[in-house]
């Protein structure tokens, strides 16, 4: 009866616990578990066996809402949280509910008793000790033994005055009666007792674990202070020393009569806008946003070839063309004050001449000019001509639009079930993930910024023609971060033609040459150039993200100045492709080399990071000539723009660390945004739009003429998925009888010969690529396509039957 005087927010420590039926899914249903309701917190498990193991869920109670359903069914719902539950009868569903409501309520009393001592203690308290929060639990469970301890007093007090008066009764009888009296108040005394021993117990163990965390706060507070005080010490030693460089740099200054060349230097190795590649040594990352802005740069080199043992020897890197990393600082007006006065090119002979007047113990900066940079009245300058620099407009009579993409989600069990018990290469994937392309005519959008190679062509100077054909590389992957949708893949012999010389100035053929492995080869002609290139690629699924290598080498050539070049394109990365939002990186290096003269650009794709402070998407490089001099430092992004700056002169500074100073960065590139409707048509480009437009006098085998994916385009999704199969059952049909006939026959050549492209040795890298065999616009004009194998047609009836004799 005493302990009902006690109150306090105490949650009991196991409230009820019993076996309720919790829904699952609609395939399941309802399922037996085992609940128990302790502390404000419903827990689940799959029986009573499995208590002492982790629970399979659980939902807290102090904000949930609880309300029934019917008769034996009620839930229990916190946020997005919600538990189904089902008792076996009316009377188990309402002592639940009864439970849950008490838990509730309990709950929410000792929250808001937390909540109070939170808002008077710590918010209100600016100066309270943490230690504080520790002794808090202490409080409470000495204020229990305050209160338990006063009933003790209480009821020992009224029990030792029952055993005075009953010493003094000398009637037995009336000490018998007494006794009954006497004995109910023992047993409330030994009632009050057993509590007060318990919360004692608990008091002391409490303590002890008060006393191990104020020590662990104690030693963290401790070495905080040491690690403090070493910081400081650092700080005040480098503090010391830079006041001190300051003013013997200070001092030189003044010395030098002005020349702040020694300052200068003292500050460039403080910070880098960001770092540009060279071939020959290793690559580090930048730390920096490239700027868009018109200023002048200064490129800091640092060569680490002379003292760095962490760098790997040139005969480690002799095959690595990214083995080091330039730094590029932006400054805005020191040497834009100077130009404004003498001029870049006066400034470049002003340091040639301080470095032979100086003497070999000087710390004077040495400089020299970069061969092939212009002097003088700059007439034979780079001209970055603004109007040649955009691309052309495309033919008017051309479409501009395309069926948007259906509003239709894939059903993936049911596509699974359809799969179950059928050959994996014999499942076609449907055109939900597809874009209405095929990967010939993505291939063929890598030219939509084909006016740079015109641009190049007029150019004699190697260099210089690297400036747009690195612009032009990076151009085409402007669009990748946005076109999510695989393109279809082609079907061995698929051809397609782009011939665009009236509006665009280039005309190009591509076809697929081998299907295991997939291959397919390109060739483009265009103003002053021609280019072709035989691409594949290999996918490693890695969990979370596919990572797509390119295999592949493109060749450009420029008859009219005997130059070759070629390159290989870079890595691409899908993120999130069982969860989440998928996006896409590309990242690696790019070596465009020209094999006539040795010159070479190498371009460096940064890949994303979370902890860096770079621009999404980041491009850097530079290009060296033959010589191995700088001539040009490249910045960019891959999604937007290109910009190239000239290096005009080379020098080394007190330190020996060579430093390239460059002109103002100029624009090469700058990507076309689609208008905002194009989101809604596979977030495809003007162009890519106009590449599938049908076209009369193609080839049979055109990608245009494909049946499955001119259905997706007019969003016929289920007809689209249905010829796919066909299509692709039948080049499997094909491809057994080849294998059939090479069996019967071993000496006999079965293999599969492209129709427009020839194999042969590539003089370049002395492998085999496929390469325009140069009959394909003659047999057009003659619209002689006998050659051309039939690869669109087939027969329904018989595909079906053998598509389903797999089920």
């Amino acid at each position: 009866m005493a302990m009902a005087n006690y109150s306090g927010p105490q949650v009991p420590d196991t409230e009820m616990k019993g076996t309720l039926q919790k829904w699952a899914n609609y395939m399941r249903g309802y399922q037996k578990r085992w609940f128990v309701l302790s502390k404000g917190l419903l827990s689940y498990y799959s029986s009573e066996a499995d208590v002492s193991q982790n629970c399979r869920g659980s939902i807290k109670l102090a904000s949930a809402i609880i309300y029934k359903q019917d008769n034996i069914r009620f839930v229990v719902q916190n946020g997005d949280q919600v538990f189904h539950l089902k008792a076996k009868n009316e009377q188990q569903r309402q002592n639940w509910m009864t439970a849950l409501q008490c838990s509730k309520m309990l709950a929410n009393r000792l929250q808001e008793s937390e909540d109070e001592y939170y808002q008077k203690h710590i918010i209100n308290s600016k100066k309270q000790d943490r230690s504080l929060q520790f002794l808090e639990p202490l409080n409470a469970k000495l204020n229990d033994l305050t209160n338990f301890n006063e009933l003790i007093v209480k009821h020992g007090s009224a029990l030792h005055k029952s055993f005075i008066a009953l010493e003094s009764i000398d009637n037995p009888v009336e000490a018998i009666k007494f006794c009954k009296s006497y004995n109910e108040k023992a047993t409330v005394f030994r009632v009050t007792t057993i509590p007060m021993l318990k919360h004692c117990e608990e008091f002391v163990t409490l303590a002890r674990n008060v006393v191990k965390k104020m020590e662990k706060l104690l030693n963290h507070e401790r070495e905080a202070r040491t690690s403090l005080e070493v910081v400081c010490a650092q700080l005040a030693k480098q503090y010391s020393q830079l006041e001190e460089r300051v003013k013997r740099e200070y001092a030189n200054k003044n010395n030098t009569g002005g020349n702040t060349s020694d300052e200068d230097e003292f500050f460039e190795d403080a910070v880098t806008d960001f770092e540009v590649p060279v071939p020959g040594k290793a690559l580090r990352a930048s730390s920096q946003d490239y700027t868009e802005n018109n200023c002048e740069t200064v490129s800091n080199y640092q060569d680490d070839s002379s003292g760095g043992d962490d760098l790997p020897s040139d005969e480690e890197t002799e095959d690595s063309p990214t083995s080091a990393a330039i730094g590029v600082r932006v400054r805005k007006n020191k040497l834009k004050n100077l130009n404004s006065t003498k001029g870049i090119e006066e400034v470049n002979i002003d340091v040639s001449i301080s470095e032979e007047k100086a003497p070999a113990d000087s710390d004077s900066t040495q400089s020299t000019s970069v061969p092939g940079t212009p002097s003088g009245s700059g007439k034979n300058d780079f001209d970055f001509d603004v109007e040649e620099l955009k691309p052309p407009p495309f033919d008017p009579k051309r479409r501009t639009k395309i069926p948007e993409r259906p509003n239709q989600s894939l059903n993936l069990w049911s596509f699974m079930k359809n799969c179950i018990g059928k050959e994996l290469t014999k499942i076609p994937m449907p055109v939900n993930f597809n874009e209405p392309l095929s990967m010939l005519q993505r291939l063929t959008e890598d030219f939509e910024y084909a006016h740079l190679l015109h641009k190049a062509a007029t150019i004699d100077d190697s260099c210089n023609q690297l400036v747009y054909i690195a612009a032009f590389c990076v151009s085409s992957y402007a669009t990748t971060s946005v076109r999510l949708n695989k393109p279809f893949n082609p079907l061995l012999g698929e051809t397609y033609e782009c011939d665009r010389t009236s509006d665009l100035g280039w005309k190009s053929i591509a076809e697929q040459v081998s299907h295991h492995p997939p291959m397919l080869a390109l060739h483009c002609e265009g103003k002053g150039w021609k280019c072709w290139s035989e691409f594949g690629l290999s996918s490693k699924f890695r969990g979370k993200y596919l990572q797509v290598n390119p295999v592949d080498i493109s060749h450009l050539e420029f008859p009219d100045q005997g130059y070759h070049y070629t390159w290989h394109k870079v890595t691409t990365t899908i993120h999130n492709i069982i969860v989440g939002k998928l996006w896409v990186d590309n990242h690696g290096d790019m070596v465009i080399t020209n094999h006539t003269t040795g010159d070479r650009c190498l371009l460096k794709f940064i890949p994303y990071s979370y902890f860096s402070r770079d621009v999404p998407r980041k491009v850097t490089g530079s290009i060296i000539d033959a010589k191995g001099e700088p001539r040009w430092v490249i910045q960019g992004t891959w999604d937007n723009r290109i910009e190239a700056a000239r290096v005009h002169n080379k020098r080394r500074s007190s330190k020996g660390k060579p430093i390239w100073e460059t002109s103002s960065p100029k624009l090469v590139w700058q990507r076309i945004y689609p208008p905002p409707e194009y989101d809604k048509m596979y977030n495809l480009t003007v162009l890519a739009v106009q590449l599938n437009e049908p076209e009369d006098g193609v080839a049979p085998t055109d990608s245009r003429l494909r049946p499955d994916q001119r259905l997706m385009e007019d969003g016929k999704w289920d007809e689209a998925n249905q010829i796919k199969g066909f299509l692709e059952e039948k080049q499997r049909k094909v491809r057994r009888k080849r294998e059939e006939e090479a069996a019967a026959n071993p000496d006999a050549d079965v293999t599969y010969a492209p129709t427009w492209f020839k194999l042969q040795i590539d003089p370049i890298t002395n492998n085999p690529v496929h390469v325009y065999a140069g009959d394909y616009w003659q047999c057009k004009q003659n619209l002689d396509w006998t050659k051309c194998p039939e690869i669109f047609n087939f027969d329904r009836e018989s595909d079906l039957k053998s598509i389903q004799g797999t089920d």
